[in-house]
């Protein structure tokens, strides 16, 4: 499966969503997470030498595909008898750039592992997802142009998601790393820039004390940078989509309210104006019946 861009706009569908000409993005998991899924179903992998053997063949396979589809017509692909492979016509696209790889990690040694795969086959992890150990490899992180999108106190839940440290977005960023905040969590999602300010405050407790236009790149340009559009979102300047929000404080406190949203120059939320407020489509129906 592929990941796709969406704005926050009104929309029946998710293609009325979609954010027109952005590159798909594919994610992929190391650590505990396959080992334990596969492994207890008695198949492979079941242990982190059989993810990246496996990993290994997949992209080996790719590169085949690949070379096989070269000089083919439009729509032939590079299986047997020109037949199409979607699985490797999605890794195909990592390795031409044109799909850009999410990896779930959460230690150093795995993320190295990661990296050390995407050289052997030449492309790009665009971020590390959780990454709750990138605090002991930002160089190697900065190096490989890969960003970690971390959480600022959320961490503990299995053993791999132990060596956590609150100051670890800080740190990546003073190493000259790319960090943003993400969740797992709906709710917390909503309220990235209060992730943010925590993360930063704890990086201030350690001597790091980073100024606001740094650390509102956490979760506007960084983002944007991950998801191959740093050229046309997460920035305000001319040229640049018209996505902002205007605030009616600090967006770093918690006392601060969104007080209008824009998005692509269009006004979709006003906080003083009700014709403007998110609707969902949810239930209408069952509410309808229920008249």
């Amino acid at each position: 499966g592929r990941s796709v861009v969406l704005k926050n706009v009104p929309a029946v569908t998710m293609q009325g969503m979609k954010f027109p000409g952005a590159p798909q993005g594919l994610k992929i998991a190391c650590g505990e997470n396959p080992k334990l899924y596969y492994g207890r179903r008695g198949s492979a992998p079941n242990s982190r030498q059989g993810e990246l053997a496996m990993f290994r063949a997949a992209f080996s396979a790719a590169e085949d595909y690949l070379e096989r589809s070269r000089g083919d017509r439009p729509g032939k692909g590079g299986g047997p008898r020109g037949q199409r492979n979607l699985e490797l016509e999605t890794l195909g696209g990592v390795l031409t750039g044109d799909i850009r790889v999410h990896a779930h990690c959460y230690r150093a040694d795995d993320m190295a592992m990661m990296l050390g795969l995407a050289r052997e086959f030449g492309f790009r992890i665009a971020a590390f997802h959780h990454a709750t150990e990138a605090y002991k490899i930002p160089a190697m992180l900065r190096e490989a142009g890969t960003c970690a999108a971390v959480w600022p106190d959320w961490w503990g839940f299995k053993m791999e998601a132990q060596d956590a440290i609150r100051e670890n977005a800080a740190f990546v960023e003073a190493a000259g790393g790319c960090a943003m905040m993400h969740s797992d969590s709906p709710q917390i999602g909503q309220r990235l820039t209060i992730e943010a300010a925590k993360a930063a405050g704890a990086g201030r407790r350690a001597g790091l004390a980073l100024p606001p236009e740094t650390i509102i790149r956490w979760v506007t340009s960084n983002p944007a940078q991950a998801m191959g559009l740093g050229n046309r979102i997460g920035t305000l300047a001319p040229g640049y989509n018209a996505d902002l929000v205007l605030w009616s404080g600090d967006p770093f406190s918690i006392y601060s309210h969104a007080d209008r949203v824009y998005i692509d120059g269009a006004l979709v939320y006003d906080r003083a104006n009700p014709a403007y407020r998110p609707r969902s489509d949810f239930e209408i129906g069952r509410a309808e019946t229920a008249r």
